[in-house]
């Protein structure tokens, strides 16, 4: 009898002592402080902006002459516009082209973002800067050494290049494959005639202009080699399935994304095995399913310049621009002249006020451009006049490594 009244004596302590136990972890953990909730410090930013200061972020436009014009002072300052796209004709030598970059900066400063100030950079016929500098040779020329290492010091040689002239976004490399001997646009643009050429080239002239502090630019997506129309005159077709461009076309692009692409600019180019209605500029389906799901791309979206035949021989200057936004194009890049990027971007401001852009959706795309900008350090502060010198001493070390 004594054992069983022990037995349960001791069940009891037990049971008491579990209970205390319970009850001291429960008051500890209600003392305890809960976390600080997790701040996003971007979406912070962009809770300050206006609603006219966000949706001025998805344009990139070109300006007329060689310095800074009453149009383009309006598309900074009223219409809070992302960026400017540098040509040809906006440049006449390295002291002017400086001075046009800080006349640029000094416009902008009163904005909360920094400007984009890109160019399009890829060497050989297509660019843009100031006569004495001398100038790379093509991305053909490139490919034919099979060099990565090549490639990259390239890049590098290119990306400090134009970050001395204060400029911190560029249009390429180009990841098109050159393979229809009909194609006049491309050529000797591209790195080669094959997927692993092209893909190993191109990424490493990526990450030479990437450790260079310079936003490279991928194009033109999903592929604008195997075309014999100029989409500046007209909309070229490819008729492609799915499965013969992720065996080809998409290689390039599939291996610069796997190593960190910042950027991906969008090809005028219709696919009608994909989408037989709109061009990969304004499709959804290319952008979104393809891109953004299959190749798992998380940053920014590019059109090519929107005013292109290919686009506006259909579209209306503001019907393109949004099409594309809906699309899942986090920038339209617009080469119209001032009164049309005006009316651009007036048309996508009265779609967000009728309710056929949200701003949920013009909040994601800042995100992702703001985000960039941050990563690359984008600020307005002034640059210091160039040594041409210094910059063509490094141009002609690579230059020559490459050979003629």
């Amino acid at each position: 009898m004594f054992k069983r009244i022990f037995i349960i004596f001791i069940v009891l302590c037990t049971m008491l002592l579990g209970c205390s136990k319970k009850q001291i972890k429960t008051i500890v953990e209600e003392d305890k402080p809960s976390p600080p909730p997790i701040v996003d410090p971007i979406y912070e930013d962009i809770k300050k902006l206006t609603l006219d200061e966000k949706i001025g972020q998805l344009f990139i436009v070109s300006m007329d002459g060689e310095e800074v014009n009453e149009s383009t002072i309006r598309l900074i300052k009223d219409n809070k516009i992302g960026g400017i796209i540098l040509f040809q004709k906006n440049i006449k030598d390295s002291k002017q082209l400086v001075t046009l970059v800080n006349s640029l900066k000094e416009t902008n400063k009163d904005n909360p973002i920094s400007l984009f100030l890109s160019i399009d950079e890829e060497g050989g016929r297509v660019t843009r800067m100031p006569k004495e500098i001398k100038k790379l040779p093509s991305s053909k020329l490139v490919g034919k050494t099979g060099k990565e290492e090549i490639g990259y010091d390239l890049g590098v040689a290119l990306g400090e290049e134009l970050r001395d002239f204060g400029i911190n976004m560029n249009f390429a490399p180009v990841m098109d494959i050159n393979n229809n001997p009909n194609n006049k646009v491309i050529g000797d643009r591209a790195f080669g005639d094959n997927p692993q050429t092209v893909g190993s080239l191109g990424r490493s002239v990526m990450k030479g202009l990437q450790n260079a502090d310079i936003i490279p630019v991928l194009k033109h997506f999903p592929g604008h080699g195997d075309t014999a129309v100029d989409s500046h005159v007209d909309l070229p077709l490819i008729n492609k399935t799915m499965e013969s461009l992720e065996s080809f076309e998409i290689i390039p692009f599939k291996e610069g994304i796997e190593e960190g692409a910042d950027m991906v600019m969008m090809g005028h180019i219709l696919l009608p095995l994909l989408d037989k209605e709109n061009p990969a500029t304004l499709s959804s389906i290319i952008i979104k399913d393809l891109l953004r799901e299959k190749l798992q791309f998380n940053g920014v979206v590019i059109t090519d310049d929107i005013s292109m035949k290919a686009i506006s021989n259909k579209y209306g200057v503001g019907e393109s621009g949004l099409k594309a936004l809906k699309a899942g194009s986090d920038i339209v890049l617009s080469c119209y002249s001032s009164d049309k990027q005006f009316e651009l971007i007036k048309y996508v401001k009265d779609a967000v006020s009728s309710g056929l852009l949200s701003e949920e959706e013009i909040d994601k795309k800042v995100y992702r451009i703001i985000k960039l900008k941050k990563k690359y350090n984008i600020s307005d502060e002034v640059v210091k006049q160039v040594n041409v010198n210094v910059i063509n001493e490094k141009v002609s070390s690579v230059i020559e490594r490459i050979g003629r």
